[in-house]
């Protein structure tokens, strides 16, 4: 991205949201995208997001709606967790409980955020037929993909099965629904 952006005002560096580079009140903003769930201590990382941007700067970030509107990976966790219930564990509505708005806010302003605001971002994720929505899951990268590929070939049909019969799929066989992420930010 940051070879895109030709204005010289702009700098983007790149670091560990635990330990950001860089002296206290250095950036005008701070902004993590998709991955704040996956931040081991997230207090400790939104404190040093807000430790680096200056007084009245900026710390923002977006992550995806995995316990509701990410309908995408919604349908095949509900479903996976129905025809196993053991496995609700795996599910990232659960495993990640920030991707809602009130958690989201409380940890911005845990950190001493002001006026922290949250809204939902939606996004058209449309799909050809089944099968456009199907394959993605058969790369076996990423935790839905990885718990697809790990489950025997009838487990793998009948999950497949049980969410083609979930999806809103029209009459042409196309498949409309929405990948939803919480937007949130807060001044320091």
């Amino acid at each position: 991205m940051s070879a895109a952006v030709r204005e010289p005002r702009v700098r983007f560096d790149i670091g560990d949201a635990r330990r950001l580079p860089g002296a206290a009140a250095r950036y005008d903003a701070v902004v993590s995208a998709l991955v704040l769930n996956f931040i081991p201590d997230m207090v400790a990382g939104m404190a040093d997001m807000a430790r680096v941007v200056r007084p009245g700067g900026i710390v923002a970030g977006y992550v995806w709606d995995y316990a509701g509107k990410m309908e995408l990976m919604r349908y095949f966790w509900d479903a996976a967790v129905a025809l196993r219930p053991d496995d609700m564990e795996r599910d990232e509505g659960r495993r990640f409980p920030i991707c809602r708005p009130g958690p989201l806010q409380e940890l911005f302003e845990a950190v001493g955020l002001k006026d922290v605001a949250v809204r939902s971002i939606d996004v058209a994720t449309p799909f050809r037929d089944f099968d456009d929505y199907w394959n993605p899951f058969l790369g076996g990268q990423f935790p839905a993909p990885d718990y697809a590929m790990s489950l025997d070939e009838v487990a793998r049909a009948r999950l497949r099965e049980r969410i083609r019969a979930q999806l809103p799929i029209a009459a042409d066989g196309s498949i409309a629904i929405i990948a939803r992420a919480w937007a949130v930010r807060g001044t320091r």
